[in-house]
């Protein structure tokens, strides 16, 4: 239905003018006034309408009106119906626009700027093309206004019409023109017009950042984002948000603080943005800090900020901090909800994800697809296949949610898993979703876990034949390969991989001290106290031998003796990580680490074994899931 007819009654009555000093707030009754007086009494209204900041207020006011005869003054219709827009009230606006026998291009103008406040696009759009069926020209106001409201293709009509009236010069259109095109992700076309513009506004280069940004072209963003001689919050959030959205986390978390010296005061965006970069890389005390932060500094704590930091809390491996905050939403919706069970479920804690999941649904929260991937992620990190099944079949049956291909993933990863190979595959088979390289990736990796090369390369053959193969079907069929001993099928792989120009993902690991994350990668000999750090692995080894620790040298997926495959495992990222968490924190402190890939049996032996030498708790993110080492035991039970 048309916005121009969903409100087509005139506003209630409004509730009896207060009669104390009537006189001194509005004009005289029609039989008082002479017709010398209706110019003063227009100008004396239009000067209430424009003071008024309530609805009340308005509708006194426009009950005068409907007494003074003034209803259908062009003027005062014109400004009654921006005002009841400004104070809140749509509905109201519309029905006085609907009230004008001959609207004119001011007030179908400002009915589709409202409409555009609101994000009420496709009525914006309607009322546009009434205006133009009734013949009314637009002007630049409209144009500006109506682009708003524009996805690509209605904007490039759009565009056309400019053209066509004079208008794409000007300077708001312009940047309306830019905006539209660059959300609509045309970025040669936003680059085109924003070039040519003889002058840029704030709001047309923050449109080009959001342009480079959501297309992950961030050096372009950063040069343009550097030589803006002028930054408000909003284009220092897109930055920030594109850094935290594109997988660069270090740099939006060094943004924001930048952002903070340059004294521009962050908002809630920003802070969901700055929130987002902390969980991703496990960075707890920064995390704390932007926590700290938005207590001090009056920020909301909406839902949507909790949810925020509850996501946080759980990705930096504080479960107890993450309780606290979700306990301490009000009004939780079920997206809180989700984030609380999904944290559960990456730290392996089914109980509490089952717990959350009855609470939820016995207060009449309905549950999402999101809901079902924090289930079945915990399932499949417990082992719990009947559960698994059941679950799957409970989203379909009961709630009727279509399962996507996370909800794959997790359940080829808990059968193949716990052994059930074929299953797993014809579960791929036969999904009703396409299968992505992440889920023929999970298979594959279940393929070596279970040491079955047969169905491993059945699958990788597949994946290359359908260019569905990435960097990762290459590297986990080359180690089905070495885990076997066959070093010839590792190096045709290794060929494949150099003639079609793919390259190994390099392990990484990071480690938050002093609210400064530090990364390492395997044989790492850049740090600054490299030094310190290999004295303090030669020392854990100490520890190790003198515990009964034996290398895993078989898991060493490359031709080499036996002593250069113990001097591999030695160097690994994660206990070069663990080694300068040693070194650089107080005895007794938890141990914080991040993996990019996922941790292997050795370094996680070796964890174990550090946890129980040390009396520390080490906490571990990898890929695939959270481990709590403490006291020479892992949370995971060793199944992971």
């Amino acid at each position: 239905m048309s916005s121009s007819s969903f409100f087509t009654a005139p506003p209630p009555s409004p509730p009896p003018l207060v009669t104390t000093n009537r006189s001194s707030l509005l004009p005289s009754s029609p039989s008082t006034a002479t017709t010398s007086d209706r110019s003063q009494q227009v100008e004396r209204f239009a000067s209430l309408i424009d003071k008024s900041r309530s609805v009340i207020r308005l509708l006194q006011i426009h009950a005068s009106l409907l007494r003074q005869g003034l209803y259908h003054h062009p003027i005062l219709n014109f400004k009654l119906q921006r005002s009841y827009a400004t104070v809140g009230r749509l509905d109201y606006s519309v029905a006085v626009f609907n009230t004008s026998d001959d609207p004119n291009v001011f007030s179908y103008s400002s009915i589709i700027h409202s409409h555009a406040q609101c994000g009420l696009f496709d009525q914006a759009l309607d009322f546009y093309s009434q205006m133009l069926t009734r013949g009314v020209e637009p002007n630049v106001f409209t144009f500006s206004s109506v682009l708003k409201s524009c996805s690509l293709e209605p904007g490039k009509a759009l565009h056309c019409q400019a053209i066509k009236l004079g208008f794409d010069s000007d300077l708001y259109v312009r940047t309306g023109l830019v905006d539209v095109y660059a959300r609509g992700g045309e970025v040669v076309c936003a680059r085109q017009l924003f070039d040519k513009m003889p002058e840029r506004s704030l709001v047309s280069l923050t449109a080009m950042l959001t342009c480079y940004t959501k297309l992950g072209e961030l050096d372009e963003a950063r040069a343009l984002f550097d030589g803006m001689k002028e930054r408000d919050v909003v284009c220092w959030n897109v930055m920030i948000g594109g850094y935290a959205q594109n997988g660069v986390p270090n740099e939006s978390l060094k943004l924001f603080r930048r952002m903070l010296v340059a004294k521009v005061k962050p908002n809630e965006v920003t802070v969901l943005a700055v929130l987002s970069a902390c969980g991703q890389l496990g960075a707890l005390e920064s995390g704390r800090w932007v926590h700290s932060y938005i207590e001090n500094k009056g920020i909301e704590m909406n839902v949507h900020v909790g949810t925020a930091l509850v996501d946080m809390y759980s990705k930096c491996g504080s479960l107890e901090d993450a309780r606290l905050v979700f306990d301490g939403i009000r009004d939780k919706d079920v997206v809180a909800w989700n984030s609380m069970i999904v944290g559960y479920a990456m730290h392996g804690f089914f109980q509490h994800v089952l717990q959350l999941f009855e609470e939820m649904t016995a207060i009449g929260y309905q549950p999402t697809d999101i809901t079902f991937i924090g289930i079945l992620s915990a399932c499949s990190h417990g082992g719990m296949v009947e559960e698994g099944r059941r679950f799957l079949s409970l989203m379909r049956k009961e709630y009727g949610i279509e399962p996507k291909v996370e909800h794959y993933g997790c359940m080829v990863n808990l059968l193949g898993h716990a052994g059930h190979l074929e299953e797993a595959y014809n579960l791929v088979k036969n999904m009703t979703v396409a299968a992505d390289p992440v889920l023929w990736g999970t298979l594959l990796g279940s393929c070596r876990l279970h040491g079955n090369i047969k169905l491993g390369e059945e699958i990788a053959e597949f994946l290359v034949d359908q260019k569905l193969a990435n960097s990762g079907t290459y590297v986990l069929l080359s180690n089905i390969y070495a885990a076997t001993g066959n070093w010839e099928g590792v190096a045709k792989i290794r060929t494949l991989m150099k003639e079609h120009g793919i390259e190994k993902e390099p392990g990484c690991s990071s480690i938050e001290v002093n609210n400064k994350v530090h990364e390492f990668v395997a044989g790492e000999r850049k740090h600054p106290k490299t030094k310190e750090i290999y004295m303090m692995l030669n020392e854990i080894n100490r520890w190790l031998r003198a515990h009964g620790y034996a290398p895993q040298t078989d898991i060493v997926l490359h031709d080499l003796g036996e002593e250069q495959k113990e001097q591999s495992l030695e160097v690994h990222s994660e206990k070069l990580a663990i080694a300068f968490g040693l070194i650089s924190t107080q005895p007794g402190t938890t141990v914080k680490i991040v993996k990019n890939l996922r941790v292997c049996s050795d370094c996680h032996a070796v964890m174990k074994l550090i946890s129980k030498i040390t009396g520390r708790k080490i906490v571990m993110r990898d890929r695939n899931r959270f481990h709590h080492f403490e006291d020479g035991l892992c949370s995971c039970g060793d199944y992971w």
